[in-house]
């Protein structure tokens, strides 16, 4: 444990930061899994709707230093050449 005033206050915010952060991670992999539901459904029309959803997600996801801006784009092309393909 941290003796500094400074590291504990540290420590304290980095726990508080990881949680929120791993609720983020989830909603994000929730948003992704559902377009991948859709397209394995050949449900071209939720697909394109959960897409949407999914990039709004990823951008903000992105925008918030959750994940890095490269895997949000590469995880939105991805996706999109998938629904492209129903």
């Amino acid at each position: 444990m941290a003796n500094i005033k400074s590291a504990i206050k540290r420590a304290r915010q980095n726990v508080k930061r990881n949680a929120l952060k791993s609720s983020q991670r989830a909603s994000t992999r929730t948003a992704v899994k559902s377009v991948l539901s859709a397209i394995e459904a050949n449900d071209k029309d939720t697909a394109k709707e959960a897409l949407a959803e999914a990039e709004k997600t990823l951008d903000s996801m992105a925008g918030k230093k959750v994940i890095t801006k490269n895997k949000a784009s590469r995880t939105k092309s991805r996706l999109s050449k998938k629904v492209k393909a129903l």
